[in-house]
């Protein structure tokens, strides 16, 4: 809120004017049906009975519009999509005679492209998951419904208005299209975490926490980190000529994984885990395609590959632009289930006197050495 003005959701704001449009839509509907009927002496008599005749009207042709649309011929899907480029009427034909949901991205991304800036298409072109369609690409609330609209003419689909709170990002509009296609059940929202979220959840802290956003999902996350330049590496690394070092892509990737075991909704984590015991193990099949210097955007994603405790497998890449920047076949992290407590452990811990000044137990809360060492692991290894 602020002083004499009343801030609008986006989200909500373009919900209202979906279902502002579709009931000025139901009035025309109505009218012309009306008129129709008038035109052809076939009305009801009873004007007491007109006004739910008229509202009946409307609903009938609502239904036959939504119903004929969609599955109209070509002629009309070229009506629909003629402002849209080549290639997305072509996947759209294609996706009416087969079905195909691999013609999905194409349509949905083509449609977005129909309603943003010329100056923003290179940017949707980079199929970039976590591209903001408000804050990124310039839609406006009204015009994000001419796209929700448009989609669901061309793709026979009906998207509540509950839905589109969590069409955030294009990943999201993806993703949640293939399932709404596919008939299957609606998919997790995205997480967004700005790097005042990252900084509060992850054990990693600046200087040493290079992610600077991410987006969290159940099924991968991402994340950006701009090279600013002044980071203290730099300095040596190397002097007059700033390079991000490699082994900082893997930990910046790493940490995403880290990201990803703390706050991802996978069915195959048990329970929480214990921030404290999530190391780094090792990394399989890295491969490094140019060089990040300061001004780069890294825009970094991992993906689970298989989740088994106590250890973790990540395949991950890092990407400047549209230049493939890194790649890590295989990240492996080890970790452990934060530890429950049991109704009868608190009540013991209830009735347990105080410690005694300096006296001191050999091993702290995370179930490590005073001296950082796990104590169910006799090998060192290295905090991600």
């Amino acid at each position: 809120m602020t002083r004499g003005k009343t801030q609008i959701d986006p989200c909500s704001a373009m919900i209202l004017l979906k279902e502002t449009v579709k009931r000025l839509s139901s009035l025309f509907f109505a009218v012309c049906a009306q008129i129709l009927r008038w035109k052809n002496n076939v009305y009801n008599s009873d004007t007491r009975t007109l006004l739910p005749s008229y509202m009946a009207s409307a609903n009938e042709n609502l239904s036959s519009a939504a119903a004929a649309t969609p599955g109209g011929d070509e002629a009309s899907l070229r009506e629909s999509l003629k402002r849209c480029s080549p290639e997305t009427l072509q996947a759209a034909l294609e996706f009416r005679k087969t079905t195909d949901a691999s013609h999905l991205s194409a349509i949905v991304l083509g449609i977005i492209e129909r309603f943003v800036e010329p100056e923003h298409h290179s940017r949707l072109r980079e199929a970039d998951e976590d591209l903001r369609v408000i804050e990124d690409l310039g839609l406006d609330s009204l015009t994000m419904m001419e796209v929700v609209i448009l989609v669901e003419e061309v793709l026979n689909v009906s998207i509540a208005n509950d839905e589109l709170r969590n069409l955030r990002t294009v990943g999201d509009i993806r993703v949640f299209i293939d399932h709404k296609v596919k008939g299957l059940p609606p998919p997790e929202p995205s997480r967004y975490l700005s790097i005042e979220d990252l900084v509060e959840v992850m054990p990693q802290q600046p200087p040493f926490l290079f992610l600077q956003e991410a987006t969290l999902t159940s099924g991968w996350v991402s994340g950006k980190y701009r090279i600013a330049g002044d980071e203290h590496i730099l300095s040596g690394h190397f002097p007059g000529n700033p390079v991000f070092p490699a082994s900082i892509l893997l930990e910046a990737l790493g940490q995403l994984a880290v990201l990803f075991l703390l706050h991802g909704k996978s069915a195959q984590l048990k329970r929480p885990l214990d921030a404290g015991s999530i190391y780094f193990t090792g990394c399989e099949g890295v491969r490094c395609h140019r060089v990040c210097r300061p001004g780069d955007v890294l825009k970094l994603s991992i993906k689970p590959k298989r989740l088994r405790h106590p250890l973790a497998t990540f395949e991950g890449s890092i990407r400047v632009g549209q230049e493939k920047a890194a790649y890590a076949e295989e990240i492996t992290l080890t970790f452990d289930y934060a530890a429950l407590e049991v109704e009868s452990e608190k009540e013991d811990k209830k009735s347990e006197p105080p410690a005694r000044t300096g006296e001191v137990d050999s091993k702290n809360d995370f179930g490590h050495d005073r001296n950082g060492t796990p104590a169910a692991a006799e090998a060192k290894i290295d905090r991600t």
